[in-house]
C-alpha cells in the first residue's frame, strides 16, 4: 500500500524518532509497515524514505538506489558523486559510529521537501551500526552517494532536515535547478 509522504511543517519531522524493539521489529505490523514504505520510495520516486515521513516516530528508514535511477545520469556525474547501486535494505535504530575528515558537496533533495534542492555538505565516508528488519545486528562502512544517503534518512530518524545543513544561498527549486544548475560543476553553485 502506497502511504502518504508528509510535507515539512508536519511536527513528526521535527521529533526524534522512538527506538525498536527486537520484538516490534519482527512483529507482522512493522514488517507491513516495510512493505509498504519500500513500495511508497520506488513509487515516489527516491532512494532512502524514513518513518517519520509517513507520519510515524521511529527509528526506521527503508533505503535502495536502484539501477533505473542511474540510468539517465551520465558517467561523470556517476564517477563524481561516487554513486552506484544500492540494494534495498532496512535501517532501525541506526548510529553513525564513524565519520571520514573529508567533506563532500552535491545537490540534495527530499521527498518532504517535494520541489527543492540545496546544496548540502556531508561526511565523504561514514560507519552506521543499526538492527535489520530481522533485528539482527548490522555494521557498514558506507562511502560515496550512499554514505550521503544513509546520512540523509538518520538525519530525518533525529528531527532533522536537509534544510537544515544546507548552504542557504542555493535552496532552489528543481524547476530553477534543471534552468540553471544541473550539469554543472557544483563550483558554479551560489556561493555558501
Amino acid at each position: 500500500m502506497r502511504l502518504k509522504i508528509v510535507q515539512a511543517g508536519e511536527p513528526v519531522l521535527r521529533q526524534a524518532g522512538r527506538l525498536l524493539t527486537r520484538q516490534e521489529i519482527l512483529s507482522d505490523e512493522l514488517q507491513r509497515l516495510i512493505r509498504d514504505m519500500k513500495e511508497t520510495m520506488q513509487d515516489a520516486p527516491g532512494v532512502g524514505l524514513a518513518a517519520p515521513q509517513v507520519g510515524l516516530s521511529l527509528q526506521l528508514a527503508v533505503i535502495e538506489d536502484r539501477w533505473e535511477l542511474l540510468n539517465n545520469l551520465p558517467p561523470e556525474e556517476l564517477a563524481e558523486k561516487d554513486r552506484r547501486p544500492v540494494p534495498f535494505h532496512v535501517v532501525i535504530n541506526p548510529q553513525i559510529t564513524s565519520r571520514g575528515d573529508t567533506n563532500v558537496v552535491f545537490y540534495e533533495g527530499c521527498l518532504s521537501l517535494s520541489g527543492y534542492s540545496a546544496v548540502v555538505p556531508r561526511a565523504r565516508d561514514i560507519r552506521v551500526e543499526y538492527l535489520d528488519e530481522q533485528g539482527e545486528y548490522r555494521s557498514v562502512e558506507a562511502s560515496g552517494w550512499y554514505a550521503r544517503i544513509l546520512q540523509h534518512e538518520i538525519d530525518h530518524l533525529q528531527g532533522a532536515l536537509y534544510i537544515d545543513r544546507m548552504y542557504t544561498r542555493t535552496f532552489s527549486t528543481v524547476e530553477n535547478w534543471n534552468r540553471f544548475w544541473k550539469g554543472k560543476p557544483i563550483g558554479e553553485a551560489p556561493p555558501a
